[in-house]
């Protein structure tokens, strides 16, 4: 993950200490982040995904999650056509992955 973020500096022109300076996180955090002592708390992450315009997905994979929003229509479809059958694991997936993305869109 260090690796990523060193990308989106070496990418934005600002060195790791810059970041600190600028998020107010501990050089102390980014060296032990580096070292692989430790990864940085949610509220560090959040704020160093904030500051490069990225998610903490992005941050600690490299990938930016899927937008589930093409799909609403195909889970909407698949809730309006319940008929009291048990669901598949599959559509129980499919659900879980939407509820999962309207729950990160109301935090932001």
């Amino acid at each position: 993950m260090y690796d990523i973020f060193y990308k989106l500096c070496e990418e934005k022109g600002v060195t790791p200490y810059r970041v600190c300076k600028e998020t107010g996180i501990t050089t102390a955090t980014i060296s032990n982040w580096k070292a692989g002592r430790y990864v940085p708390k949610a509220d560090k992450m959040k704020k160093i995904a904030d500051y490069f315009d990225v998610t903490v997905e992005y941050l600690m994979t490299g990938e930016e999650p899927k937008d589930y929003s093409a799909e609403l229509s195909s889970v909407e479809t698949l809730a309006a056509h319940f008929d009291g059958e048990d669901l598949s694991e599959e559509e129980m997936e499919e659900i879980m992955k939407y509820v999962e993305f309207v729950k990160s869109r109301r935090k932001k």
